[in-house]
């Protein structure tokens, strides 16, 4: 009963039309049929015709020819409506294909920027060590740590010292200055990707986001670098021994790939180390331990140039309201 009623209600609102009094006529079915005949004949009939059509149908013999011109008026004002909502409804979906089409590309073109970021950098740091080393058979990087101190746990303990202070001040940004790449911005639905503006020997990339897993299985899921870095053939850890606060220092040996075929591909002799802080955060830190003395066989990773990786990491820290907040710097010298 109460969806009949509905429907009742519904053909009566459709039956009944305002005059140009402001009163509401009302109009039967067969009354409203009569006049849906004209109308697709003749939108807009004269004088004349509506008389005419009073005249001839009797139906409508009850009904002024004044009350039959503002029913038109109407009827045509409700079929304008209809067309321009159809009209509207088709350029929304033609805005949204669009935008869709443009949030693509930009997307692609972010990524572009990036990877070509990526590109001057190696290819910066490939013309600068061919220049200041031509004579040798292969590019070697500077080390910045001797073998010498690599040789004792209490020697690896200092630089990863070290490596950890000047990770700090680049994560928390009072080393260098930081500016935002165009149509990237940090935030709780975003990551955002950042470059070096000034003061700074090399070049590097700072991201952040929020994340709700635990730390250390944050930190695990980050070591696991052949995982999620597509350009990494291979990681290998050679030593690995525990640190204070329940730390641990590792010496990693890792092999890319250069991200164009210009460039060679590169390996790296790194020490990272892992340890929590006292405001409860906790850090990921790596950087190059020595030169290309170290590592592996040399042979065996013979087509590979020695890379330097300067201090990087992943800063996790506890965010207020829940969550954490990780950043990654990364960085190599020019």
């Amino acid at each position: 009963m109460a969806v009949a009623n509905h429907h009742e209600r519904s053909s009566d609102s459709m039956n009944r039309h305002l005059d140009s009094s402001g009163k509401y006529v009302r109009y039967t079915a067969e009354q409203v049929e009569a006049l849906e005949r004209v109308y697709a004949e003749c939108p807009k009939p004269s004088s004349l015709r509506r008389q005419q059509l009073i005249r001839e149908c009797s139906i409508l013999a009850n009904i002024e020819p004044k009350q039959i011109k503002v029913w038109f008026q109407n009827r045509r004002c409700r079929d304008k409506q209809r067309k321009e909502a159809s009209r509207l409804q088709s350029v929304n979906r033609k805005l949204s294909a669009m935008n869709k089409l443009l949030m693509e590309e930009n997307d692609r073109l972010q990524k572009q920027v990036s990877q070509l970021v990526c590109e001057n950098g190696y290819m910066k740091q490939q013309l600068t060590t061919v220049v200041t080393d031509a004579s040798c058979d292969s590019v070697v990087t500077t080390p910045q740590h001797s073998l010498r101190d690599a040789n004792s746990p209490a020697g690896l303990l200092s630089i990863a010292e070290e490596t950890l202070a000047e990770f700090l001040s680049k994560a928390t940004g009072t080393a260098v200055d930081w500016v935002q790449m165009p149509g990237m911005k940090p935030g709780p639905d975003s990551v955002g990707i950042f470059a070096i503006s000034q003061r700074c020997s090399g070049v590097a990339a700072r991201a952040c986001g929020l994340v709700s897993l635990e730390p250390m299985k944050i930190a695990e899921i980050l070591k696991d670098r052949p995982s999620w870095f597509r350009d990494c053939r291979s990681l290998e850890v050679f030593t690995m021994f525990p640190a204070g606060n329940g730390g641990t220092i590792e010496l990693v040996y890792m092999q890319t790939y250069a991200p164009t075929t210009l460039a060679p591909a590169r390996d790296f002799w790194t020490l990272r180390y892992t340890t929590s802080l006292d405001n409860g955060s906790f850090v990921v830190c790596e950087r190059s331990l020595s030169g290309s003395g170290a590592g592996p066989n040399a042979a065996s990773a013979s087509q590979f140039v020695r890379a330097e990786m300067l201090s990087s990491g992943y800063l996790i820290r506890p965010c207020d309201g829940g969550g954490l907040e990780c950043s990654g710097c990364a960085s190599t010298p020019l």
